[in-house]
């Protein structure tokens, strides 16, 4: 997917902020280090450096919000990450996004931090960014380095 249609479906989703533009989602995937999991109507791009992913954007088309597209991108995002040697993932949710924030703590994202005002609001006013976590070798079969895999 261009980084032109990733901002094309950010513009379209992302409400709650002001939306990367194609330029923004360019140089995140131009480094060695980009994860971006794709579908027609949605993605997730991260990177995972070392052991740890990082959640850098996650949109989905508005009409195909509420339908598990999300989750199922999310956990392809997380997969890959594992499979790259990643034990934990990281991202940033505004603390507005009431939606998103749900989804996340249904995947079992743990609040481990916040940034004041960290995002724009199309506005102008600011949000506070709640910074999450989440596991990878806890209940996926994955082992934490050091470890042997859990048998079933």
């Amino acid at each position: 997917m261009t980084p032109e249609a990733l901002a094309g479906i950010a513009a379209r989703a992302y409400r709650h902020m002001t939306p990367w533009s194609a330029a923004d989602f360019a140089e995140p995937l131009a480094q060695p280090a980009a994860l971006l999991v794709a579908e027609d109507r949605g993605f997730v791009l991260g990177r995972v450096v070392l052991d740890e992913a990082e959640v850098l954007a996650l949109a989905v088309e508005p009409a195909m919000q509420r339908q598990g597209h999300a989750r199922r991108l999310l956990s392809r995002f997380e997969t890959a990450a594992a499979a790259r040697g990643a034990g934990q993932v990281f991202l940033e949710v505004a603390a507005g996004n009431a939606a998103a924030r749900g989804l996340y703590a249904a995947l079992g994202y743990a609040e481990v931090g916040k940034r004041r005002d960290y995002y724009r609001q199309p506005d102008g006013a600011r949000d506070d960014a709640i910074c999450l976590r989440k596991d990878l070798t806890q209940g996926h079969g994955l082992a934490a380095p050091g470890e042997s895999p859990k048998s079933g």
